[in-house]
């Protein structure tokens, strides 16, 4: 995917997402991830069961185990209870024996009363407006109130990250078409279209017998788009940066875009995170009063021709309207009538995740990667306290509190350094002339603080049983080999890592942090790899790209994957099932295998962990270098085999044959 900064040049709309992460815009001077891990990694990580196989059999001493052995061991250990699903390349998925999948609901289909049948050869705004959004990512279960059993009848919502023109509609063409066709085709009515199916929806869903379906009419349903009415809080608030012509206030905009992962607190709302908000803005750096500022956001980028026809969307227009995206937005899934609210306060960046958790002294934690190569992880501490039993008083918490920087050292310790206006670097001399700078601009902020540049921050979340937050580093294919010395891990790094982070003594709110490495991603069989997963893993188990993450109730890690969808590649992404502690740690398993094309995303558990919904996002985006994955040629025409029907994004619900627990 060739990223595009002049109007006049068009990236494809395939792998958009990683097209748009991969910028790698940081050229500050601090210490990559890679540096650290290098002076980090010892023979400690072998005795934790962190090497491969090959490794390990190279290790003086060491015995390693036959595959009889090894997996009669997982058998006995696992915390799991269920066999690999075959990594493979398929037009339909893929779930561990012994459970049934079945489709909650697609792109299309009704969300608000009065939404049309889909008719994917007419579409219109007005009509994506009722009906479900485009490219489902983040899920948020919440039980509901009042009901007899909150596990089997919720709201669950949902993020609508980005679209693909030449899936969505019909005469695109294939990814290399489009490019040659510069926009030519997406005219301003089919614009309003993919606005309408950005954003999120809330629906409510309930299990009736063993089935799972969506409450038609439900009073909570609700559609989020690029034009919704939001309220801008917190420090950034009414700064001049983020007045514009349409808001002379700096205190309204209009819409959430590319929302990719997300959160949900404990007093019930939905933190859904603007990711590649960059995408969005058309027109050229040069010129732009804060074009150095521009560049290290990778703005514009020219994904969308959004900026041709509104001219929010253009740098040149409105200079100040890409300071109002890059956010949390805070939205209460209970109250349809509820304005969301953009909390500054959280810092603006391309947001990958707000899972939170409470301090021991009251206050909410809430961290968040921010996805690029060699960005980095953050979290937010409230200045005040959660109060169980009092919602209300929840409800603009994150409004004020301390923004940190994660900063990794090489003996396992780590800091989080305060962005703070006014403290260290932080001042008037540097370009923060206030609080509002240092959010609006965390980015740079950061880079002043030292903080360690990483491989792709993505999902962050904690272990409910632990405690311990866990990192998916996804990849970096921009690190070189003279950015590694002799011990580190790996440059052009393909395939990614997890980081599990244990914070002082148990508290979230604590500045220090001890760190591991749990595994690096990739095949097992390769040495140059050198991917580090338990040798239990079998070769149907190990995984590459870890991107979102969840845990059960009982404490296991369940890690999704983008990036491996490629028919060439012969395996698809998928769910995984990771062991954290014991002999096993280190060991994956995979449970679930989307069709071609397609991205894992939003996996999540009711609280009695009898059902798991999943998102699979853009099925049918074809391998880079074929003239495939489009409307009419598709990689798959998942969920309907249908000729007249394209690929749809669609949340699937996975259920135990004859009840229980998930694996």
């Amino acid at each position: 995917m060739i990223a595009s900064n002049r109007p006049g040049e068009f990236a494809s709309r395939s792998k958009q997402a990683n097209a748009m992460e991969d910028i790698g815009s940081n050229a500050s001077p601090g210490e990559t991830i890679g540096d650290i891990i290098g002076r980090r990694f010892n023979r400690r990580d072998v005795l934790r069961g962190a090497l491969t196989a090959t490794a390990l059999a190279s290790l003086p001493g060491y015995t390693l185990l036959n595959s009889d052995e090894v997996l009669a061991q997982a058998a006995a250990k696992s915390a799991f209870n269920f066999k690999d699903v075959p990594a493979g390349s398929e037009e339909n998925h893929a779930v561990a024996d012994g459970h049934d999948v079945d489709i909650l609901i697609r792109w299309g289909d009704p969300v608000l009363p009065g939404a049309p049948a889909f008719d994917p050869m007419k579409q219109t705004a007005a009509a994506q407006r009722l009906q479900f959004g485009y490219n489902n990512d983040f899920l948020g279960y919440l039980p509901m109130p009042g009901a007899a059993n909150g596990s089997k009848h919720g709201l669950l919502c949902v993020n609508h990250e980005y679209t693909n023109e030449e899936l969505m509609f019909p005469g695109m063409g294939g990814p290399q078409q489009i490019r040659k066709n510069a926009f030519s085709k997406m005219t301003k009515e089919l614009a309003e279209v993919e606005m309408a199916a950005h954003g999120g929806a809330v629906i409510e869903v309930k299990r009736d017998a063993d089935e799972w379906s969506v409450v038609q009419g439900s009073r909570y349903a609700r559609r989020i788009d690029a034009n919704t009415p939001m309220d801008i809080t917190g420090p950034a608030a009414g700064d001049t940066r983020m007045k514009t012509r349409a808001d002379p206030a700096g205190k309204k905009v209009l819409g959430m875009v590319n929302n990719c992962a997300g959160g949900m607190t404990p007093w019930g709302t939905w933190l859904t995170c603007e990711e590649n908000f960059n995408g969005v803005f058309w027109g050229a750096a040069d010129g732009h009063p804060d074009s150095a500022k521009l560049r290290r956001y990778g703005v514009p980028s020219n994904q969308y021709n959004w900026g041709v026809y509104f001219d929010r969307f253009d740098v040149a227009r409105e200079p100040n309207e890409l300071n109002r995206f890059g956010w949390i937005v805070e939205i209460d899934p209970l109250d349809p009538a509820a304005t969301p609210k953009k909390r500054t306060a959280l810092g603006r960046f391309k947001h990958e995740g707000a899972a939170g958790v409470t301090s021991k002294d009251g206050r909410y934690v809430l961290y968040s990667g921010d996805d690029e190569r060699f960005d980095y992880v953050y979290k937010f501490v409230t200045e005040g306290r959660v109060e169980p039993a009092n919602r209300a008083g929840n409800m603009n918490l994150l409004d004020t509190g301390t923004l940190f920087v994660a900063r990794y050292n090489s003996d396992g310790t780590g800091e989080w350094l305060p962005l703070v206006h006014g403290q260290g670097p932080l001042t008037v001399a540097n370009g923060f002339a206030s609080q509002a700078d240092v959010v609006i601009d965390a980015r740079m902020a950061a880079d002043k603080l030292g903080a360690t540049k990483m491989d792709r921050p993505e999902d962050v979340e904690v272990s409910p049983w632990s405690g311990k937050v866990y990192v998916m580093l996804t990849n970096n294919t921009g690190r070189r080999a003279e950015q590694v010395d002799a011990a580190n891990p790996r440059a052009a790094n393909k395939f990614g890592h997890i980081i599990e982070m244990s914070p002082e003594a148990g508290d979230h709110a604590s500045t220090k942090f001890s760190w591991e490495i749990l595994v690096r991603c990739g095949d097992m069989s390769d040495p140059k790899v050198g991917a580090t997963f338990n040798p239990a893993t079998t070769k149907d188990g190990w995984f590459g790209m870890p991107d979102n993450l969840a845990f059960d109730s009982q404490g296991r890690l369940w890690v999704a994957t983008d990036g491996m969808s490629q028919k060439s590649a012969g395996r698809n992404d998928g769910l995984f099932a990771v062991e954290t502690e014991g002999p096993l740690r280190g060991t994956s398993m995979g449970f679930f295998r989307v069709p071609n094309g397609a991205e894992m995303c939003g996996p999540c558990f009711t609280p009695d962990d009898e059902t798991l919904f999943l998102a699979v996002q853009h099925p049918g985006e074809g391998d880079e270098a074929a003239d495939e994955g489009s409307f009419e040629n598709p990689a798959t025409r998942w969920p309907d085999f249908k000729p007249d029907m394209p690929p749809r994004p669609s949340i699937v619900v996975v259920t135990r044959k004859g009840g229980g627990k998930i694996a």
